[in-house]
C-alpha cells in the first residue's frame, strides 16, 4: 500500500475498471478523491447509464487508473467511446494487469492504480457515487497526470477545418473569401475565375 498513490488522485482523467463474473469493463471518469484517511476511502462517481456503473453495483469492487499525460487517443477512445454491454474493453489491451481484487488496469500509461471495496453508494441523480476502502494503492510513474486542458490541447485531435471560398481546379489554390470576384486571376497559375469552384 503507498499511501502516495491517492496525491494523484488530486486531479486528472481516469479509468475506472470492474469485473462480473468473466468480462472485465472500464470507463473514462473526471471525478475521483479521498473522502478519509482511516479507514482509507475514495469516492468515485459514474453515470447511471453507463455499463460499468451497473457491473461495480453487482461486483462491489473497482479500480481506478490514474492516467498520465503520455497517454494516447486510442485509451479514450476505447474507453470513452465504445460500448461495454457489446465488448470487452480490455480484449486485445496489451498494458494490463490484474489488482489483488482480480480486476484488470492499465499500466503503460497510468501514473497509478487504486483498488477499492464498495462500501456505500450515494444517489447522485443522474451519477452513482461509490465510496470504496482501499485494498490496494501503487505508484507506477512520475510522470504528470492528464488533466481536461491537456487532453483537449495535446491529445484529443483536432477536428478539421472546413475552409470557406474557392479552389482553382487547375492548380489547387485556395481564394478564402465570399464572393469570389468576377475578374479574379489565379496567382499560381493565372487562371480566371471560371476556372474555381466553391469550397
Amino acid at each position: 500500500m503507498q499511501k502516495e498513490a491517492l496525491f494523484k488522485l488530486t486531479y486528472g482523467l481516469f479509468v475506472l475498471s470492474t469485473r462480473d463474473g468473466e468480462k472485465d469493463n472500464g470507463c473514462i471518469i473526471n471525478t475521483a478523491m479521498q473522502v478519509t484517511d482511516t479507514p482509507l476511502q475514495i469516492a468515485v462517481a459514474v453515470n447511471k447509464s453507463n455499463y460499468t456503473c451497473e457491473m461495480i453495483q453487482k461486483s462491489g469492487v473497482f479500480n481506478v487508473s490514474i492516467l498520465s499525460e503520455s497517454t494516447p487517443f486510442s485509451v479514450f477512445e476505447n474507453f470513452g467511446f465504445k460500448s461495454g454491454r457489446t465488448e470487452d474493453k480490455f480484449e486485445g489491451f496489451e498494458s494490463k494487469k490484474r489488482a489483488q481484487n482480480g480486476v484488470f488496469y492499465i499500466t503503460e500509461y497510468t501514473n497509478a492504480f487504486i483498488s477499492a471495496k464498495v462500501v456505500n453508494t450515494v444517489d447522485c441523480g443522474t451519477h452513482l457515487m461509490f465510496i470504496g476502502e482501499v485494498t490496494e494503492a501503487e505508484i507506477l510513474s512520475d510522470k504528470p497526470s492528464v488533466t481536461y486542458d491537456y487532453y483537449f490541447k495535446n491529445i484529443k485531435p483536432k477536428p478539421a477545418v472546413k475552409k470557406k471560398g474557392y479552389v482553382c481546379k487547375i492548380c489547387g489554390y485556395v481564394y478564402e473569401g465570399e464572393p469570389l470576384p468576377e475578374d479574379f486571376i489565379c496567382p499560381l497559375c493565372k487562371h480566371p475565375a471560371s476556372d474555381f469552384e466553391k469550397l
